[in-house]
């Protein structure tokens, strides 16, 4: 595929909300974009950034499982039931370890958590 189409292909991917191919195209070629991506339009250029900064980062994306548990997390902590709260997070300490978990948290979720100390939050 000649660079100008590729251009061509990102920009209109993006243009389309078709997220996953202009994803896929930028993977493909992740070394030619990050030289020349001037090229790209705005929105392109920052998901160009956000997938070299998820790869440089090397964290396993969340399961099923782990997403569970966060919803889990959220329902008790909106429901204020401290009991289930500190029994799921007893078993899952790993998993409120990890700094991307903290974006998923709902704000009663952060505040409880903040509170029993089982996690950290800069303001």
């Amino acid at each position: 595929m000649d660079i100008r189409e590729l251009y061509k292909k990102i920009n209109q991917s993006m243009d389309d909300l078709d997220l996953v191919s202009a994803r896929k195209y930028m993977e493909e070629n992740l070394d030619l974009l990050n030289k020349n991506k001037l090229h790209l339009r705005s929105n392109a250029r920052e998901l160009l950034k956000f997938i070299v900064d998820n790869a440089d980062a090397e964290t396993e994306p969340l399961n099923r499982r782990d997403m569970i548990t966060i919803y889990s997390i959220n329902t008790f902590a909106s429901k204020f039931d401290i009991r289930g709260l500190r029994f799921t997070i007893k078993n899952n300490m790993d998993l409120l370890m990890r700094e991307d978990v903290k974006h998923y948290l709902n704000a009663d979720a952060k505040a409880l958590l903040k509170g029993m100390s089982a996690i950290q939050i800069e303001d």
